[in-house]
């Protein structure tokens, strides 16, 4: 029992291998549409406020992370999922929310699906747009098509890569992208710092209409909350994940500087021209061309390890629903159809909306926010609901979390409704 259990504690992650996935969670298309962000905000503005939402969403995955450790110590569950954490949670509560618990789970379901749907379309449309500039600017004009165009080209691909069905395989292909996407973002780096313009030359405050877009793009880029449970989960010492220079806080300290790097530096070098991908303004040379298929391909790689999570939140139910057998070839052969179905559905919704940095400020607003700063504080109040904290403490977390929520909502409610209008304003034109 004992050699069973060092075997167990071996398959365990180590701290630096889980602040590897934090920063590979946290790290995507989200970081490479923060010039545009910028853009959006300004460039002073940009950089005052994106350190706070960082803080901001950081401090609630230390709050799920709490909860789950108090629902765990009270109830006697082990490691919970978020949907779970929150079930729990709301069970902890006043007793006029405790029938809403189910609903709550649901909820978190949904944003969860949304989410992760969400960053499917986007990925496949970053796929598809990079490609498209690649080929415009080495192939004759006779193979210059859209980045719609390029999607449908590219969907048998995706499809394909949606039917791998192993982790471990998934695993290999999340390496492959983390190498290629670290190359990567070096070379952006190089690019962005030289010969830097006089920074009169751009906005230091953006307009107001155009700070919900950079709301959601930011929320987008820092809405890792969903994997800081299951990763904890995974981890040889638990413990070392919270703390002030614990995992989790080191982890987000280096995505938020190289997040403001990007945005702060391509906003400078770019203007009012930065697209919603910095990809897409790199010159036409033979390093940055090959740093744009760089990022496509690792992205391309990482869109079958976003397509994993709700497909397995989607199929359970609809096996269930439809009474299919596991195991079974005709089982398997719907299952392989329904694959192909949802991956045309969300390569299909990014041609509806070829817009990358619409598209992910709107994907930001909707599910993000919802999952990143709305839920959370109501988790934590109802977690502490029971708890003696004396009036002043009370008094603070419930101003604390009340704000966070005020903010979840403003970027939810102003993120989604600038997003969809700016969409179509963009199709109508």
């Amino acid at each position: 029992m004992k050699k069973s259990g060092e075997e167990n504690h071996e398959k365990k992650t180590t701290n630096l291998q889980t602040m590897m996935h934090i920063l590979k969670g946290n790290i995507g298309t989200g970081i490479l549409a923060m010039p545009n962000a910028f853009m959006n905000a300004g460039l002073y503005l940009g950089l005052a406020i994106l350190p706070i939402l960082c803080i901001l969403c950081t401090h609630c995955m230390h709050i799920l992370v709490r909860a789950n450790r108090i629902i765990a110590s009270r109830l006697g569950h082990g490691m919970l999922e978020y949907e779970e954490v929150a079930a729990n949670a709301i069970l902890l509560g006043p007793n006029c929310l405790r029938k809403y618990s189910r609903s709550v789970a649901q909820l978190v379901k949904i944003f969860l699906l949304i989410t992760q749907f969400g960053f499917c379309c986007v990925y496949s449309l970053f796929v598809a747009e990079n490609v498209s500039q690649f080929v415009h600017q080495l192939a004759p004009k006779e193979f210059h098509f859209s980045s719609i165009v390029f999607l449908g080209l590219l969907l048998p691909l995706f499809i394909l890569l949606s039917f791998v069905k192993s982790l471990r395989h998934l695993s290999l292909a999340s390496s492959v992208a983390n190498l290629l996407q670290t190359l990567g973002l070096l070379i952006v780096l190089y690019n962005l710092v030289q010969n830097l313009p006089d920074p009169s030359l751009v906005h230091p405050i953006g307009s107001l209409s155009k700070f919900p877009l950079f709301l959601g793009t930011a929320i987008y880029a820092f809405e890792g909350i969903g994997l800081v449970l299951p990763l904890q989960k995974e981890m040889r010492e638990p413990k070392s994940l919270g703390g002030y220079v614990g995992v989790l806080n080191t982890s987000m300290t280096i995505v938020a500087c190289l997040n403001i790097a990007i945005g702060f530096f391509g906003y400078l070098k770019f203007g009012e021209a930065v697209s919603g991908s910095i990809t897409l303004n790199l010159p036409a040379e033979p390093l940055y061309q090959s740093c744009k298929m760089m990022f496509a391909t690792a992205i391309f790689l990482s869109y079958a390890i976003q397509y994993y999570v709700p497909f397995n939140i989607v199929w359970p139910w609809f096996r269930h629903r439809f009474q299919l057998k596991e195991g079974l070839d005709r089982t398997n052969r719907i299952e392989y159809v329904f694959r192909a179905i949802l991956v045309i559905f969300t390569v299909a919704l990014a041609a509806a909306i070829p817009k990358l940095d619409l598209f992910i400020s709107l994907v930001g607003a909707i599910s993000s926010s919802g999952l990143a700063l709305i839920l959370p504080p109501l988790i934590d109040l109802c977690v502490l609901w029971n708890e003696e904290k004396g009036f002043l403490n009370w008094m603070w977390i419930f101003f604390k979390n009340f704000a966070i929520f005020l903010l979840g909502i403003a970027g939810f409610t102003t993120g989604t409704y600038a997003s969809i209008e700016n969409i179509i304003a963009h199709l109508n034109d």
